[in-house]
Formats: C-alpha cells, structure tokens, sequence
C-alpha cells in the first residue's frame, strides 16, 4: 500500500497483515505498520478477522516502537464510529437496536456498541412493574438524549412501541366491529378480568365473559401471552373502548338446559362454592345449580351448609327448578334419599302409642326422640287433663322415657304431634255424662276470688261459684261467707263441655228448698192453690190473734158473752178465711203489689249489677 498523508487521531482503512499471539499488524498506507492489541478483534474468546481482511482503525500514534510499529486501535474506531451513528440517528429520529445487559439505578443498562441508558419508565408504554422481564432482550429504541463529551446516551423503547401502536390502531380500527372475531395478545390479567392486545389497540374481557362456568380468576382460563381468539361484543369508537367474549365462541349449555336436565332427574355434580343460604353445584361445564340448606336433609335443621358438605365434594342430586331465562337451577339433597316423615306416618298412624326419650324441654312442650333423626312434640296442653299449667321441668328431665299417644304427623310440614294425657280417659268426659243440670253436689273450696268461689268437684274438676250465688242476701266479699277449705253443697246450674266450665249455685239450692217447703205446707193445709202472700197472711193474723188473747180475757170477764155468740162471730170468720171473696182476695194482692214493685226490681238490679261486676272480675283474673 502506497505510503499517504496520516495523523494521529484519524479513522483510516487498512489490510490485515499478520494475527500474532498477542496482536494484530495491519497496513494502513504509512511507512511503518499499525499494531492493535489481539483482544480488540476477538468475541467470546475467538479472533473474529484473518489476513487480508480490510478493517477501520484508528490512528492512536505514529510513533513508531522499538518493534517497528506505529500504535492503532480498533475499538477506539469503532466507538468513535458508532458516536457518529448515534449522532446521525438522533439527528434523523432513527431506530437503532441494542441489548439489555443489566439494570442500574432508576431503569436498564442497553449496549447499543456503547453503554447507553433505558429510564423504567421508556422501558414500555405502562409502567413496568418488574424490569428483570426484560434482561438480556434485543429491542429498538429511539435516542432521545445524548452528550459525546461525557459518553451518555438515554434511550426510550416505549416511543418506539407507540409509533408502531399508533400505525397498527389505523389498520385495527378499520377493521373491528360489533360481533367481529379477532386474534389478540395476553397483555395482562387482573382479578376482574384481562387486557386483550388487538394490535395497537387494547380491549377488556371481563371474567364473566371468559367461561360459561363460574371462576374464581382469570387465570384458570388464560395467562399472560396467551394468543387467543375473541369476540367483540361493544366498541365504542369514539372513546376506543373494546368489550370482548371469550365464552361467546363455545356453545351456551343453558339453551338445552330443559331437555338436557329436565325436572326430577338425579345427577351428580361438584359442589363449586358455600353461601350461608345454600350450596353451589355445577353438574356440567358452565352450569351451576343450587341447593338450599332448607332440601339439604329431611329432619336435620341445617344452619349452615358446611355442616353437610365442602367445596370440592361431589353429591349426587335432583332437578327441582330450572329458571333457563335467568339461568338459575333448583337442585335438591334430601330428594334422593328416602322421606323418613312418610315411613313414620306409616308406621305410626293417629291413635299409635310409642315410646321414646326425652330429648329437649321448652315452655310450650316437650320433644320426645322417636328415632335417631325425627322428634316428635308433646305440647304442654296434652301433658295433662286437669292441669292447666303443668311445670315441665318438674314432671319431666331429659333423657326419661316417656310413652306417648300419637295424635298427628304432618309429612309436609315435618311435624309430629303426640299427647300424654290422651294414654287416660278425660275426667271432665267422664264427670259431664254422670252429671246433669239440677244436681246437688258436695264440693270443696279451693279458692276465692271478688267474683267468685272455686270449688273442686273431684279430682282434677273444679266448678266456679259466683258472688251473687252464695246466698240470698246481697253478699258484698265472698271471704265474708266462705273460707278456703270449707265443704259446701251446691247445685249445678251450667254444664259446658266445650269450654270446660261447670256453673254452681248455693242461692238456687235453696230456692229449689224453699220451693219445696212451701208446696209441702200447702199439701198439709189441704190446698195446692195457696200463695206465698196467703201463708203470709195467715201467720200475720196467728201473730194478732196471740197478741188480743188477753184483752179478750179483759173483755170476757167485764162482760161475758154467751157461748153461741162467740161461736157466732167465729163462724163467719172461719168460713171466709178458705173461700174470700173476690174483693178481699184482690185487696190484699194490691196492697202487697206496691212493697213487691218497691222491694224486688230494686233487689234485682243490684243483683245484676253485682252480676256483671263479678263477671268482668272473672274475665280480668
């Protein structure tokens, strides 16, 4: 090569002479040879030139050593080359390429043939939250910043990636609509659904529209990077916004639902989800059906469903409901087991005794185990006949074997009525046939109260006697009369079997006595036609009679009157005394009407009165 003008600090051609062990000896046209350093033409160990290859060097010094060489360096002429095309691509906007090769403080170290700079925030068009993602990737980058005296160079990918969005967004957009099926990227997932890469636009498929069966995240359905096909169910071009449809491309199963799983049909399926109603089952892919607590168990009262099943187990059921409108489906546990309320009322009709134990004691009853599952109610007005308020606690504990009388089994409702005092004849039955109105009894009194006596009649029975019924006489406080304790004899005046209430009277006893007395007197006077006033008047003139005797005897012994005469004024006496006649007989009734109107309406008003004061004493107790 022709020896030519050459100074230090140049970029000049030259021609591979020799590859020594140490160096490289290059001709570049000067009257000594260059020698560059071996490790400046190797790449991973290997010296990447041979003779004859022609290579840029640059010119480091013409002073030529004692070996004969002047000093040249590859890599400064590469570096001072590359710092052009840097320069020149910064100029033109260009787009070089470079490799990630390590991460720095704020964002990514890149070798574009000098170490240039990725902000984290140039690294993509969102924000990358992991950058060691990107270690060791090739990508293109714009220079947006560079200083050659201090070396820096500061890239961006992410002007890149938009530039190459916003071309694709043209041709994307031209293309998509409604209902269009398009091919997208993965971007990312999220727990409510993914983000869809259409090409340079990106679009959101929500995890409703993913799979027909319930999930929990996208993930069970995609990962990121996934490339998948979609369907397009909203755009709205203004705002770009994509809604998409995974789900939409495979077949709905609730469209067949009615002759797939028709209404009483037993299937198996997985219990997918718990609720505190009930329990999720899906029985084919994208069809989830639920089972109440309320059809989980036929005699269990099942608080929560987890006490019978988990997520994950598999249970057979049955079709109750399908709703294919709303998508919903009705399934059933209990249904595909025998009914034990249909086996009881079979085995246990009304008027069946059985025995069992005392499981609970409440208030209102008693519930009795019939068998491991089903417990019947003894209500505690079929505990006993005669007792109104039977303490369960006392009479009962739990765990005591009681025998009962089976008095209803409502299979519907689930409910078994049983009785205890139906095992003996009701006293209250036997009482009201050995009984009737009229009759006198002896009875006991057990209690008083303003309005009345109670008084039992045997036992179990007890009868009310009211205030006004004690006696004749207005009685104002029955404490006044009676005493607990005491034995009376009283007459029934009200039988009512229905209600259970028996009515005595002592002040109609005895005016059924003083009925009879005075029928018996008038049979020993020879006439049943006399009243109460003509008794009344008879002994009133008895009471004169007895009171004249002695004035009489006064008279007889001033002036004695013969025999005949006295019989004479007798006589007509005697003979009007049976038979009076009709004036007399009205003039004493009419002379009594005024004392009977005075005396006994007034009688009678108190006594209602004082009547309907005890009865409302009565309702009130």
């Amino acid at each position: 090569m022709a020896a030519q003008e050459i100074s230090e600090g140049e970029i000049v051609t030259g021609t591979i002479v020799k590859v020594d062990p140490d160096g490289v000896i290059i001709d570049i046209g000067f009257k000594s040879e260059g020698y560059a350093p071996r490790e400046e033409f190797e790449r991973g160990g290997e010296v990447t030139v041979k003779e004859g290859d022609r290579v840029r060097v640059y010119v480091d010094s013409l002073r030529v050593n004692p070996q004969g060489y002047c000093r040249v360096s590859k890599q400064k002429a590469d570096r001072l080359r590359i710092w052009d095309e840097i320069a020149e691509a910064f100029e033109k906007e260009a787009i070089i390429e470079g490799k990630v090769t390590g991460r720095v403080k704020g964002g990514l170290e890149v070798d574009i043939g000098v170490k240039a700079f990725l902000p984290a925030s140039q690294a993509d068009i969102r924000m990358p939250r992991n950058l060691d993602r990107y270690m060791g990737e090739t990508s293109q980058y714009r220079i947006i910043k560079f200083n050659r005296r201090r070396g820096n160079v500061v890239l961006s990918r992410r002007a890149v990636l938009e530039e190459q969005r916003g071309h694709m967004r043209e041709e994307t957009l031209k293309v998509l609509t409604e209902g269009a099926i398009v091919t997208g990227t993965v971007k990312n997932l999220t727990d409510y659904g993914a983000f869809i890469d259409l090409g340079g636009i990106d679009g959101l498929l929500h995890i409703s529209d993913m799979s027909w069966a319930r999930i929990k995240h996208p993930s069970e359905v995609i990962k990121s990077g996934d490339e998948i096909r979609v369907q397009v169910l909203q755009f709205d071009r203004e705002k770009e916004r994509v809604s998409l449809g995974l789900k939409q491309l495979q077949n709905d199963p609730w469209v067949t639902i009615d002759t797939d799983y028709p209404i009483g049909m037993r299937t198996k399926g997985v219990v997918t989800s718990i609720a505190d109603y009930g329990a999720f089952v899906e029985i084919t892919g994208g069809v989830e059906g639920l089972i109440h607590v309320s059809e989980m168990s036929w005699t269990r009262k099942v608080r929560h469903p987890k006490k019978i099943v988990n997520v994950g187990d598999e249970v057979e059921v049955m079709i109750l409901d399908v709703d294919r409108a709303n998508r919903r489906m009705s399934l059933g546990m209990k249904q595909v087991q025998p009914n034990p309320w249909e086996e009881i009322a079979q085995t246990y009709p009304p008027g069946a005794r059985l025995k069992g134990t005392v499981k609970s004691i409440t208030d209102f009853g008693i519930f009795v185990g019939v068998d491991d599952e089903i417990d019947g109610l003894v209500h505690v007005s079929d505990v006993s006949w005669t007792d109104k308020n039977p303490k369960l606690a006392e009479m009962f504990k739990e765990g005591d074997e009681v025998e009962s009388i089976v008095l209803n089994v409502d299979t519907e409702g689930q409910r078994l009525s049983l009785g205890i005092k139906q095992l003996q004849d009701d006293p209250w039955e036997s009482y009201y046939k050995s009984h009737k109105r009229g009759d006198r009894v002896q009875c006991k009194v057990v209690s008083i109260t303003d309005f009345g006596v109670f008084v039992e009649l045997a036992e179990g029975i007890e009868g009310l006697i009211r205030t006004s019924e004690l006696a004749h006489e207005r009685v104002q406080n029955p404490r006044d009369v009676v005493e607990v304790g005491q034995e009376l004899t009283a007459e029934i005046t009200q039988l009512d079997a229905r209600d259970r209430k028996i009515s005595l009277s002592i002040r109609a006893m005895q005016a059924t006595d003083d009925r009879a007395n005075l029928k018996e007197f008038h049979t020993s006077q020879g006439s049943s036609n006399a009243t109460f006033g003509d008794l009344l008047g008879e002994k009133l003139r008895g009471m004169q009679g007895s009171e004249a005797a002695p004035a009489g005897e006064a008279k007889a012994e001033e002036a004695p009157a013969p025999a005949e005469e006295a019989k004479a004024e007798e006589a007509p006496a005697a003979e009007a005394a049976p038979a009076p006649t009709e004036e007399a007989t009205e003039e004493p009734k009419a002379q009594a009407a005024p004392e009977s109107e005075s005396s006994e309406p007034a009688e009678a008003a108190a006594s209602e009165e004082q009547s309907e004061e005890e009865t409302k004493g009565e309702e009130n107790s």
